[in-house]
């Protein structure tokens, strides 16, 4: 009789442990890896490690991950229990009725809860921040830890407390030794559960935060919109910590069954000395807070800037603070549009970054204020190119931030340049291509480059120019099966994985620095010519500290760490001849110096009815992609 052939328990056991964790072992690799990046290993180094601790945003992200979970577990797990156990003495009816009620939040969409509760604090006027962030992880912490203590209330004899308080207990003691140690192994579930779910919490924690706190989650997903291995040393940091505190919570049953006299006296030593380092610790903190300090000019105040993310260098802000006593609030939106909502709704910065087009309309509708060119001395260090741009012509409301150009990155063993000059964005159209070119997902870049190709404007108001331009596209997905992403493209073309991309200039610029076989190209049909600014809102509470701060980023000492840091180009003339001279950061690399003077560049103008046709024709794209595989 043959054996049938099986898969042995223990190799497929094997096999999804390996499934699970190879991800996070590959991410602990790579946060030791010597260059930026995250696919190619290149040596072993603790510089992430060392900029991590370095980085004041993420220790300070690190502080409000934890802090917030440990509380929200402690007040979640108290409220939850007492919740559970009352529950347990209640009529059917409203046990049943609350029990579905608790079901809720637990079954709802997250997105859901977030948008509810940031309404919540909207409604009462609430300001967000670290308050906001610890009542909404207490409150859907709750949940979890009702539904994990109330198993074991259920198996509870309910007779138990009142034979304890028949044998001289009180209710409070009833409760504490009696019932409590009964269910302490699902409180401790409840626990475990609410202290996890607050850690990885991302999407209630994004709509209910405000004056630059940040979890963990939140710092990741900003600093994953670029290339940044700081991800993984703070990732793994976060590994290790859990992993800690689970070995603790598993050791320490077997620490108490060994509990001798001897440990007794141990542990009392240790925290005597526990409690007198505490105690030190803190009188250094006293002592330092009542020392006093040099008085600066703007000590005490505080500036709110709302951004792209990662978009700024890493000492800009801490000398800025530095210089003028002043703190600096970041907080950073994915979209133009994401930051035209919060604005319009009233929602009050210092200083906004916004893109060239959205800055038209921002002064169109009367939400920025006229400048105080005065102030701003440095303005005069900025280049001309970037300067006197059509949306806002004598830059009444901006200042340049960064500019560029969007154009193609190639790899230069796969594509010529002298192939590209003759086909320009056709050559996305060529099938010797196929398979093997990304676009990006920005509904103007896309369809800029499909109306350059046609030989129309990017600022057609035309609906039959841009049905053809949505054709064009459609051609490119289809026959094509080109990849549509977003800041994914940095890293794979560095890496040398498709031959042709659409990118920033910016972005192409640190591709050339990564992979001397990558080139960038501007095509003849013209390009957008783009430009991010800071602008102050009607609203700001402190537009002459917004001043102060424009003025420095105009500065050679901040514009050279911004642009050396982000990669894109500087406003400031000297940055960015120094950038790309011999010496400099992208020496020889082209896509750091846009192309300017060009005739058939131009700049996004802002119409309202044009954005809201690209926006429904190239969902309609990202729909063909999708259907044909990409």
């Amino acid at each position: 009789m043959k054996k049938s052939k099986r898969i042995p328990g223990k190799l497929l056991m094997g096999a999804l442990i390996l499934f699970f964790y190879a991800p996070i072992i590959y991410m602990i690799v790579f946060s030791f890896n010597e260059g930026r990046s995250l696919t190619v290993f290149s040596g072993f180094s603790l510089k992430w490690y060392r900029h991590m601790l370095e980085s004041k945003d993420m220790m300070e992200a690190l502080y409000t991950t934890f802090s917030i979970a440990i509380l929200a577990t402690l007040i979640s797990t108290v409220v939850g229990t007492v919740s559970a156990i009352g529950l347990s003495k209640s009529k059917k009816v409203i046990r049943e009725a609350v029990e579905q009620m608790n079901n809720l939040p637990i079954m709802n969409p997250d997105i859901v809860t977030a948008i509810g509760l940031m309404l919540l604090f909207i409604t009462f006027q609430v300001e967000k921040g670290y308050l906001t962030m610890l009542l909404a992880h207490v409150a859907f912490c709750i949940p979890y830890v009702i539904l994990s203590v109330m198993p074991k209330v259920r198996s509870l004899d309910p007779n138990l407390a009142d034979a304890a308080m028949d044998l001289g207990a009180t209710p409070i003691q009833a409760l504490f030794k009696v019932i409590v140690p009964q269910i302490t192994p699902g409180i401790i579930s409840g626990a475990l559960i609410a202290f996890t779910m607050s850690v990885d919490d991302f999407i209630i924690s994004y709509f209910v935060t405000g004056q630059g706190v940040k979890n963990l989650s939140i710092m990741v997903y900003t600093m994953s919109k670029r290339i940044n291995p700081s991800i993984n040393a703070v990732s793994t940091m976060v590994v290790v910590i859990i992993t800690l505190s689970l070995l603790l919570i598993n050791l320490l049953p077997l620490i108490l069954e060994n509990y001798t006299e001897k440990g007794r006296r141990r542990r009392k030593i240790f925290w005597a000395a526990t409690g007198a380092a505490a105690v030190a610790l803190i009188g250094v903190f006293v002592f330092k807070g009542g020392l006093e300090e040099e008085r600066k000019p703007y000590q005490g105040q505080v500036l709110k800037i709302y951004c792209p993310g990662e978009y700024m260098g890493e000492n800009v802000i801490p000398v800025f603070e530095e210089m003028t006593g002043a703190r600096v609030i970041t907080e950073f939106f994915d979209s133009n549009e994401q930051m035209y909502i919060k604005v319009a709704n009233g929602e009050a910065y210092d200083i906004l970054i916004p893109s060239d087009y959205m800055i038209e309309r921002l002064i169109s509708e009367k939400m920025l204020q006229p400048l105080q060119q005065e102030k701003i001395m440095n303005s005069d260090l900025l280049v001309e190119e970037a300067l006197g741009l059509p949306y806002d012509p004598e830059n009444r409301y901006s200042i340049p931030y960064f500019w560029g150009s969007v154009g193609i990155v190639y790899d230069s063993t796969k594509v010529s340049a002298e192939e590209l000059e003759e086909k320009g964005y056709e050559i996305f159209l060529d099938t010797k291509y196929k398979s093997d070119i990304y676009l990006y997902d920005s509904e103007r870049d896309s369809f800029m480059i499909a109306l350059k190709a046609l030989g129309y404007s990017m600022n057609t108001d035309s609906e039959e120019e841009l049905q053809q331009a949505y054709d064009w596209l459609a051609s490119c997905v289809t026959t094509m099966d080109a990849e549509i992403v977003t800041d994914e493209i940095i890293d794979n073309m560095a890496q040398g994985r498709k031959a042709l991309g659409i990118v920033y200039s910016g972005d192409g610029a640190y591709i050339m620095s990564e992979n001397e076989d990558m080139g960038y190209f501007e095509p003849l049909e013209g390009t957008n010519l783009w430009c991010d600014a800071m602008v102050i809102p009607t609203n700001a509470q402190n537009p002459d500290l917004a001043h102060e701060f424009m003025n420095y980023l105009c500065s050679y000492e901040a514009a050279y760490d911004n642009s050396d840091f982000v990669g894109y180009t500087s406003p400031n003339e000297e940055v960015m001849e120094e950038l790309y001279s011999e010496e400099g950061t992208y020496a020889g690399i082209n896509a750091y110096i846009p192309r300017s003077g060009y005739e058939k560049d131009e700049s996004f103008n802002y119409n309202a009815e044009t954005k809201k046709i690209i926006s429904n024709l190239w969902s309609k794209v990202k729909i063909v992609a999708s259907n044909s595989g990409n």
